[in-house]
């Protein structure tokens, strides 16, 4: 339990985020700015995340008892980055990249006030089983993961019938490391 004097603010219309706040009992409004998500070309895959966080965070002005929460999402396999797929065809792509391997899912955060602002990320490996193409299909016209780096949500059926082993946290790969930011929460 947290007992906050700051008006809490997630920067986010991801709806997995908020219900992932929302499981901290904690009171929070939600506030939108359009951001763009370019990074530099020459940025290490694992710092992106953090930088995107950061971006979406330095687009806000805040007020005196204002505490913003922002967070970005990638998915990487290998050497290649899987943002969030802008057609049927890419999302297939992306999937049948994932079926029966490991890939690492880096969630970054910013929380910042007019005072202070901490940036975290966590990771976490995430192992597919492998998908027949009419799996793949299914999955992308009944859930439409097109709002999904890496083209999947793992609370969906995906999750259920494709991750066979997780090595860190199940909300990491939902978009938001909870346990991480109740701890700063706790400590702001």
């Amino acid at each position: 339990m947290i007992s906050l004097k700051n008006n809490i603010i997630l920067g986010s219309k991801s709806p997995r985020r908020q219900d992932l706040l929302k499981g901290l009992d904690i009171d929070f409004e939600v506030l939108v700015k359009d951001t763009d998500e370019s990074y530099p070309p020459d940025l290490d895959h694992t710092k992106i995340a953090i930088y995107l966080a950061e971006k979406k965070a330095d687009a806000f002005s805040l007020s005196k008892n204002d505490l913003l929460i922002t967070a970005d999402t990638v998915v990487l396999i290998g050497n290649s980055i899987l943002e969030k797929p802008i057609n049927t065809h890419e999302a297939h792509l992306m999937l049948k990249a994932l079926s029966g391997q490991k890939h690492t899912v880096i969630t970054g955060v910013c929380m910042r006030d007019l005072t202070k602002k901490i940036s975290f990320d966590d990771i976490t490996e995430v192992h597919f089983a492998h998908l027949s193409d009419a799996e793949i299909e299914y999955y992308i016209n009944r859930y439409h993961p097109f709002d999904k780096a890496g083209s999947y949500g793992v609370q969906e059926w995906i999750g259920y019938v494709a991750v066979n082993k997780m090595e860190g946290s199940f909300y990491t790969v939902m978009g938001l490391p909870v346990h991480k930011v109740y701890e700063k929460l706790k400590n702001w």
